[in-house]
């Protein structure tokens, strides 16, 4: 049996979706219940996060038991919290006096542009998702990628669908490097390997894409830039890291979006990579190594995102609208 090109590829890694398709909404929960080396890296000036400070070098907490991606902007941080129940249940989390406190840092994007603003990811909807997490993960329009667009440099439109992908790579010892990306980005996707754009803003006819470089030319500063983006996401491995060395990770995953969106970490996007490691594989390695395949399998999991993505809320993807 091929092995599953995915995250949840990696040991002590699964995830699972929580998805509201009238509201366009929805979270994802990659769960490591028995802990992981944790850190990220946030890129874009717009982010909705929480726990991330304890993420940094030098602070208490080393391991972290899941990482929340969810839609519904700053109101989705509130599925975390049924995360933390779930784990809460199973006894996973951080030890105190007669107690546990699950670890969940997460993000949110902002999806309210295609579908409604009164329904959003809450703790039921984080339970949800655990509940549903296993080593099968679907793709595209499902979980925190249910609302998600991209291409909006002629405004919202003109862009396609985004979604949730993910990918993953191997170093030739056997150390596995997975990546989930949910893909909501002001900016165009871009083929890293053709230099092709993938999804672009739908041009003025069926099946064109517009040039989001050339628009840009063309904009006055900020004023008509969409604010309803992020693109958040996660890379995992079993091999073992400290927390330094998984800050460095999540820091190089980074360049994959920089290679397949463009432009990516702008004013108007929350774009965030968490690292997790699961320490299980302990092949030597290095952070050098680890981080390349990591960014490799972020430019993956971005073209899964929208090559996967559905039409929803009037809203065509990019197969439907290439095809037209």
């Amino acid at each position: 049996m091929p092995e599953i090109d995915s995250i949840t590829a990696v040991p002590g890694i699964t995830a699972g979706h929580w998805t509201h398709r009238e509201a366009a909404t929805g979270c994802t929960v990659i769960l490591c219940p028995e802990g992981a080396v944790a850190s990220a890296d946030a890129r874009g000036g717009a982010p909705a996060t929480r726990e991330t400070d304890l993420l940094r070098t030098g602070n208490l907490v080393q391991q972290v038991h899941a990482v929340l991606l969810s839609g519904g902007s700053a109101y989705g941080l509130d599925a975390a919290t049924g995360v933390m129940r779930w784990l809460e249940r199973k006894g996973h989390g951080y030890p105190v006096t007669n107690a546990v406190v699950p670890i969940v840092p997460a993000a949110c994007l902002y999806d309210f542009s295609i579908g409604r603003t009164d329904i959003r990811p809450g703790a039921d909807a984080g339970y949800a998702a655990c509940e549903a997490a296993s080593a099968t993960l679907e793709q595209g329009s499902v979980g925190a990628g249910t609302g998600a667009s991209v291409a909006k440099a002629l405004g919202i439109e003109h862009a396609l669908k985004g979604g949730i992908g993910s990918a993953l790579e191997r170093t030739a010892s056997g150390i596995a490097v997975g990546a989930l990306v949910a893909v909501n980005s002001w900016g165009e996707v871009i083929d890293p390997d053709t230099g092709r754009t993938v999804a672009g803003p739908r041009g003025e006819r069926p099946g064109a894409f517009a040039s989001t470089i050339e628009a840009l030319r063309a904009q006055p500063p900020l004023s008509p830039f969409s604010r309803e983006n992020s693109t958040i996401g996660v890379v995992a491995t079993d091999a073992v890291l400290t927390k330094e060395q998984a800050y460095r990770f999540a820091v190089i995953a980074q360049t994959g979006l920089a290679r397949t969106i463009r432009p990516v970490h702008t004013p108007v996007d929350g774009d965030i990579i968490f690292s997790l490691a699961t320490c299980r594989n302990d092949s030597p390695t290095d952070v050098l190594q680890l981080g390349a395949l990591a960014a490799r399998a972020v430019e993956r999991a971005v073209l899964a995102a929208v090559s996967n993505a559905t039409p929803l809320a009037g809203l065509p993807s990019v197969r439907e609208w290439v095809s037209s």
